[in-house]
């Protein structure tokens, strides 16, 4: 039995033995806090610590806080340097292998080597895994990674000179992990991660309670490009955003990081006890059409595609995104139209005409295509992982959805663990939610980010949407060394996008943290991460 098979078994026995298998967590982290331990407060769920098994910022931001990857972004900025990689990487004269060599002598937490093979397994396994709500989609332009030596990586790209190659390696489907203790073709649990000291990040897990607490404690064997500042971090998770103001204010957590309530972050502006931290917005809140289940999808008895994008157009002449950005979110959201191109501009000014002066011109898609009124439409949404203003934000949107009678709304929401399995299209199933709210968070900084993930064959929007020529069109830019020549193409890309409508970004939101006054080092950078390493307790 090999290394990581008496880990994974000494996992399951401590299950059974204990529910809190990880080492269990104290219900007040002060209590596990010296003077200089950072103390986080948070409302974002976590859907699994393994990088294959999850694609959301709340198992993120703690993925990035203990796996290595091979480039990272510097402190504010954008720009990518290397982490355990010890250069920027070749190109082949073909374009067609990208060459990373990475640092000599790196270990896990637990004394494992880390080596090339670790960084060749952990690509490999997120692409044999292919979990639904994994981040493979962001490796589709590898072909496959050789390793011809302990410190060197090779990636055969399918796309020669991808300029989104390093970008990649940054994002979800890059951390590194320990060949030794995850799993090959199935997710790896907490308990045995945990357990396994499998972590090569700034960080190393010393506890870990789902979503209720986790410990964490510097990684001495870390040799990456964020080096801890402080003696560690205690993270709670607040299921009200409400009690996480109130933890903040009086100062039981030294930080709150998603997600305050806009209302919650103009009061606490004015509080001389706390800062206002911002950061760059990239965050999307968007609507995701199921085209197997919207009305008058692929999967309906009266299936008719014409009437089908006609109800996608209604829906989105009749969504005010100026209304929810100033009466929900308090500016602290602005209108959002992907990545700002002309095309979608031009959109977002002739949704704000129609919803503000020409109400009735929803009406001619759906009269056009010959659908009868009112629509009715199943509307689904999440009332806490995407902040707890979704339910005013929902509530306003029904309320324009049905101002003109086209449309009657069946507003519904769903616990965020099920919500997340239950809305993606699989071969064996259609989803549940025939239009649904999606939320996105950025991978890296690159206009690429957000197209591939959306719109790209195997995409995590995972909503029934293909449509060849735009998969082309995506492969071709990422291979545009002409900057001028990739700019058009993704204009074109958009272009056609705007038409489909596969799902409607409405709004953009402002990275938000508030701190106590003795708190220093917080940075809300153009990577939207927020890495605790920086984080000084003065």
């Amino acid at each position: 039995m090999n290394a990581k098979k008496i880990i994974a078994a000494a996992a399951a026995v401590a299950a059974l033995a204990s529910v809190s298998a990880c080492g269990g967590v104290k219900d007040d982290v002060a209590d596990a806090a010296n003077e200089n331990t950072v103390l986080v407060g948070a409302t974002d769920k976590v859907t699994s610590l393994d990088p294959a098994g999850s694609y959301d910022n709340g198992s993120y931001a703690v993925q990035i806080q203990v796996f290595p990857f091979l480039y990272a972004q510097d402190y504010n900025t954008s720009e990518l340097s290397p982490d355990i990689a010890t250069d920027d990487g070749t190109w082949s004269d073909d374009g067609k292998q990208f060459t990373v060599k990475i640092k000599e002598g790196l270990k896990f937490a637990n004394g494992h080597t880390l080596d090339a093979k670790d960084v060749k397994f952990s690509y490999d396994r997120i692409n044999t895994i292919n979990d639904p709500n994994g981040p493979s989609s962001l490796l589709a332009n590898i072909d496959s990674i050789e390793t011809p030596d302990d410190t060197t990586v090779v990636f055969n790209a399918k796309v020669p000179f991808d300029v989104t190659l390093k970008q990649v390696m940054s994002s979800p489907a890059g951390p590194i992990v320990d060949e030794e203790v995850f799993d090959t073709d199935k997710v790896t649990d907490a308990d045995a991660i945990v357990n396994g000291k499998a972590f090569a990040g700034p960080y190393q897990i010393d506890s870990f309670k789902l979503n209720e607490a986790v410990s964490y404690a510097k990684n001495a064997n870390y040799q990456g490009l964020t080096p801890v500042k402080n003696s560690g971090v205690q993270v709670k998770y607040f299921a009200d955003v409400s009690n996480l103001k109130m933890a903040v204010e009086q100062g039981q957590v030294d930080v709150a990081y998603r997600s305050l309530s806009p209302t919650d972050i103009e009061d606490l502006g004015k509080n001389d006890k706390v800062k206002v931290v911002k950061g760059p917005g990239g965050e999307v809140r968007m609507l995701a059409f199921n085209f197997k289940l919207q009305p008058y999808g692929e999967s309906q008895k009266d299936a008719d595609a014409d009437k089908a994008k006609a109800v996608r157009q209604a829906v989105a002449s009749l969504i005010d995104r100026d209304e929810l950005s100033e009466k929900v979110y308090k500016g602290t959201c602005i209108r959002s139209s992907r990545t700002d191109s002309p095309a979608m501009r031009t959109r977002s000014r002739r949704t704000r005409r129609t919803a503000s002066r020409i109400r009735p011109r929803p009406r001619r898609p759906l009269a056009d295509a010959g659908v009868s009124l009112p629509v009715d439409l199943k509307l689904q949404y999440n009332g806490n992982h995407y902040g707890s203003s979704s339910a005013d934000e929902y509530a306003a949107i029904e309320s324009q959805l049905e101002s003109d009678g086209l449309f009657k709304v069946d507003l519904q929401q769903t616990e965020w663990t099920q919500y997340n399995k239950e809305r993606v299209v699989t071969d064996e199933s259609d989803g549940s939610y025939p239009v649904y709210q999606l939320g996105w968070f950025p991978d890296y900084s690159d206009p690429d980010n957000y197209l591939s993930p959306f719109f790209r064959d195997g995409n995590f929007v995972n909503n029934g949407y293909a449509n060849k020529d735009v998969n082309d069109a995506i492969v071709a830019q990422a291979g545009e060394k002409d900057a001028a020549k990739r700019e058009q193409m993704l204009k074109d890309i958009q272009k056609t996008e705007t038409d489909d409508l596969s799902t409607l970004p409405m709004l953009q939101g402002n990275q938000v943290a508030v701190t106590g006054s003795n708190i220093s080092g917080v940075v809300l950078d153009p990577s939207f991460r927020f890495r605790y390493a920086s984080v000084i307790k003065n």
